[in-house]
Formats: structure tokens, C-alpha cells, sequence
């Protein structure tokens, strides 16, 4: 990947709906090799897909919670139960494979407080592997981006 590439990326993380005419312009090439590099791009995987991005409290989701999740037993078999049922729960955005005090960090985006305590019981709680969760709830939000080509 080369300078005129991770152009290519944050013009597209600033805005993904670009026809390849704009995109071309903006990263001063023309159309062709421009598509060219894209796909390129798309097909080794640097570009993973597009997507919307919404503002979760419009969208009915104003609650942020950080879940820190210690397993009990670490063996394989309780890593592959725990990855794959939290793999299915929707209201999992993130989950981090941690080192430190916790084995997993989840970021979580529910409607309620309700709806979390629900979460927790009739979800994780039924994953038999979990030995300890830690909950902290965000009220605030200082910095998110999903940009981060310009950092190189």
C-alpha cells in the first residue's frame, strides 16, 4: 500500500458515497487507474465494505455500556462458548480479546437500563464459562472515529 492508496482510504472514510469520478479528482488521478487501485483495495481486504453510519440515540440506543468479562475455566472449549454466543448477541457491537485483570471487553448499545439487566440475565449469564463481569456505562462521548488513515 502507498501514499496515493491511504489517500484513496481516507477520502472514503470521510465519505464513502463518492463516485469514482470525485474520488479520482480528490486524489488528483484519473478515473481509471483510480477504480483500478479501489478494487484492488476491496479485493485484498484492505477495504473491508461500506456501510451508514448512525447515530445510535436516534436510532432508539442511547446507552453505551463497557463489559469486562473474566472466563472460568480458560480452556478452549470455554473461549470457542463464550466467542461464539457473544458472536450472536445484537446487542454486542465490539469484543475485545483483552490481557490484564479482564479476558474479554465488550462495548454494548442498549435502549435502557431495563433492556441491559435483561441483557445480562437471559444472555451472558447463560454462558456457562463466565466467571466475573465488570460494567461501566459511558455518559458521555469525547472522541469517536472510524478514521484512521491520515495517522499515517
Amino acid at each position: 500500500m502507498d501514499t496515493k492508496d491511504r489517500q484513496i482510504i481516507r477520502e472514503l472514510q470521510a465519505d464513502g458515497r463518492l463516485t469514482n469520478h470525485e474520488l479520482a479528482e480528490r486524489v488528483n488521478l484519473s478515473p481509471s487507474p483510480c477504480l483500478r487501485r479501489l478494487r484492488n483495495l476491496e479485493q485484498s481486504g484492505v477495504i473491508q465494505g461500506y456501510t451508514a453510519l448512525v447515530d445510535q440515540k436516534a436510532y432508539g440506543l442511547p446507552i453505551t455500556v463497557f463489559v469486562r468479562i473474566r472466563l472460568q475455566p480458560h480452556t478452549q472449549e470455554s473461549v470457542q462458548e463464550f466467542e461464539q454466543s457473544i458472536t450472536a448477541m445484537d446487542e454486542v457491537l465490539d469484543c475485545h480479546l483483552m490481557t490484564g485483570d479482564c479476558d474479554y471487553l465488550l462495548r454494548v448499545i442498549v435502549e435502557s437500563l431495563e433492556a441491559y439487566e435483561t441483557f445480562i440475565r437471559q444472555k451472558v449469564h447463560r454462558i456457562g464459562c463466565v466467571a466475573s463481569i465488570d460494567t461501566s456505562f459511558a455518559y458521555g462521548v469525547v472522541k469517536q472515529t472510524r478514521t484512521f488513515a491520515s495517522m499515517t
